[in-house]
């Protein structure tokens, strides 16, 4: 929320709003609920695993909401993200783990 220094009214801005609903995606475009992986995902390519953790990242969803939504432990979960802060994306990719750990 914003004050208005003016009136001293609390003002929520439109930008401030379409952040919390969309967030930027790992190829960099916008990602909104509609663009995520579905909750009944089984195959976990690298493109929608960085979707997931960017959409969390962002306050796009809660922790507990991708962990639900996708049958997820947090394990799994936290393991995704520190395989991309430390990796970037392709630290992801599951055929070839020996080589980012």
């Amino acid at each position: 929320m914003w004050v208005d220094e003016q009136n001293g009214h609390k003002l929520m801005t439109e930008r401030k709003i379409k952040r919390e609903n969309v967030v930027i995606g790992p190829e960099g475009t916008p990602l909104t609920l509609a663009d995520l992986p579905k909750p009944n995902t089984v195959r976990w390519v690298i493109r929608r695993k960085a979707e997931v953790v960017a959409a969390v990242r962002g306050g796009l969803l809660t922790l507990d909401g991708a962990l639900e939504r996708y049958g997820l432990t947090a394990e799994e979960f936290m393991s995704w993200q520190r395989s991309i802060e430390s990796y970037g994306i392709a630290g992801l990719r599951t055929t070839r783990v020996q080589q980012y750990r």
